[in-house]
């Protein structure tokens, strides 16, 4: 009898248990839900938990598809309210407001509004990552090592890496009519970063066991772990940093740490001083100093120098091998586009003497087309992050953004949008001509971003990609294979937009008398 009245009175205390469990995280969890309908913000209504994102949270759609699918919910609105998880957002739909905030406004909306525990994460040290008062300092310090005529002592070492890849796809041609050419443009990219910015030959396209490769690849790969991190992160940003955990794969992060602890020793020893991007970094730690009332002091640290030396290795990889992949991908496929192309590189070369050069790249007017359109239909970043750092009246409206407030800028969806881009599933490189430029406003594109967080990095991208593209162009043929996709699949996972089964294609040398 006493048994039986523990066992009941046990169920029973599960049940109320189980059901007040149940009822917390459905209070916590839509404790914020109110927020826009308060403030009079258009919003889509959000499901416990999920908030809007619930479809990309789980796997079912890309975050590409899950941002657009709010972007497109409000077509005449300039500003509409979405949830992640429970942490209310705002989405910024016009263009002009959006050129506003990341310039005139800027002031409001310094920071990204990552907030990594730099104990843990290596990688918040870097500038990406960074805000406020150590974020301004630190890119005027970095800035040096990106500037124009930093770039034009690298032409030489880019061209190289662009000799051995011709050297690669063509030894590739030589044994396969099918070449996967998405990992091909890594290898290339991480062998121009490793020499541009380090300093470093890497060799990966001779070396298939590169590990610069083998770990780059991993950098901010898309898993399940990250999509159990990142939906931590969203539930409270605190609760990744209280567990301890790290954003990037441990082993990734040690192999960066001591390989570039060990290239900072060495060049220091050796008394080398080369004019690269990490001469920049090293002379940032002799430099930097941040002393206000604000802000303690603090110095600029190897660790500061890793983290940044990582990032930019992501950075310098990753998005510039989508690109020239997408890119060519799509030349292979639009024949008539490919021939113009390749008249236009030979006439400039012609133009140039064979000569590559800030000028030669500089007059490659319809390969600018054809590398922004790529990046238009296959954008790099989906969105860009804002958090509100002052209190921010927006024009023309009643409402007022408070400090802290999260903001993204759909940069992918306005690139999708009919409204700026008719039919913008087909590949058209005219929508870059100045004249179709001038049609629209410019937050319309924001590649590398806008204002005083643009991209520091965009001129080594620029010279990555002009310099590859025209080199594959002038002696390759582009052609599609059996496995060319068409249309090809995108991986539906992470913030960036990357081929779901690598890029295939068939390459056929041009032989010239």
């Amino acid at each position: 009898m006493i048994s039986i009245i523990l066992h009941y009175l046990f169920d029973n205390f599960t049940l109320v248990s189980a059901s007040v469990a149940v009822l917390l995280l459905y209070y916590f969890s839509t404790s914020t839900y109110d927020k826009w309908q308060k403030e009079k913000v258009p919003h889509m209504k959000p499901i416990p938990l999920f908030g809007n994102l619930a479809k990309a949270l789980l796997g079912l759609e890309s975050q590409y598809e899950g941002f657009d699918r709010i972007y497109r919910q409000f077509p005449d609105e300039k500003i509409c309210g979405f949830y992640q998880m429970k942490t209310p957002y705002l989405m910024i739909r016009d263009p002009e407001l959006i050129k506003t905030i990341l310039i005139k406004d800027f002031a409001h909306f310094t920071d990204h509004g990552f907030y990594l525990d730099s104990s843990i994460n290596l990688i918040s040290n870097g500038l990406f990552f960074t805000n406020g008062q150590r974020w301004k300092i630190m890119r005027q310090k970095l800035s040096p090592g990106f500037t124009s005529s930093k770039l034009k002592l690298m032409y030489g070492q880019v061209k190289n890496c662009s000799k051995d890849l011709l050297s690669y796809i063509s030894k590739k041609s030589s044994m396969s009519d099918e070449i996967e050419i998405h990992d091909l443009f890594g290898k290339y990219a991480t062998d121009v970063v490793g020499t541009c910015a380090f300093g470093l030959k890497l060799g990966s396209m001779s070396d298939e066991g590169s590990e610069f490769r083998k770990y780059g690849k991993q950098l901010f790969k898309p898993t399940f772990r990250q999509l159990i991190i990142t939906m931590l992160g969203m539930i409270s940003p605190k609760i990744p940093n209280k567990l301890k955990i790290q954003q990037l794969l441990p082993d990734v992060i040690d192999f960066f740490d001591s390989t570039f602890k060990e290239f900072i020793t060495y060049r220091e020893k050796n008394d080398i001083n080369r004019n690269d991007v990490a001469q920049t970094l090293m002379q940032a730690r002799n430099k930097f100093v941040l002393n206000n009332d604000s802000f303690p002091e603090e110095k600029f640290t190897d660790t500061d120098i890793i983290a940044n030396a990582i990032f930019l290795f992501f950075a310098g990889t990753e998005p510039v091998s989508n690109t020239l992949a997408f890119c060519v991908y799509e030349l292979a496929l639009n024949k008539p586009i490919q021939e113009k192309l390749r008249q236009h590189i030979c006439e400039t070369r012609e133009k140039h003497g064979g000569e590559y050069n800030h000028s030669y790249l500089a007059d490659l007017h319809y390969a600018d087309m054809v590398l922004l359109e790529t990046m238009r239909k296959y954008s790099g970043a989906i969105v860009l992050f804002r958090e509100v750092t002052k209190t921010y009246p927006v024009p023309g409206q009643s409402l007022v953004i408070e400090k802290g407030q999260k903001i993204i800028i759909p940069t992918y969806s306005f690139r999708h949008d009919p409204k700026y881009y008719p039919d913008p599933d087909i590949f058209d490189p005219e929508r870059f001509s100045p004249e179709e430029k001038a049609k629209r406003p410019n937050a319309t594109e924001l590649f590398f971003g806008d204002g005083p967080r643009f991209c520091i990095g965009k001129r080594l991208a620029d010279l990555e990609l002009k310099l590859g593209l025209s080199e594959i162009i002038y002696n390759f043929e582009l052609l599609p294979c059996s496995k060319t996709e068409n249309p090809i699949q995108l991986l539906p996972k992470g913030m960036i937009v990357k081929p779901k089964n690598g890029v295939w294609l068939s390459l056929k040398p041009i032989i010239r008398q």
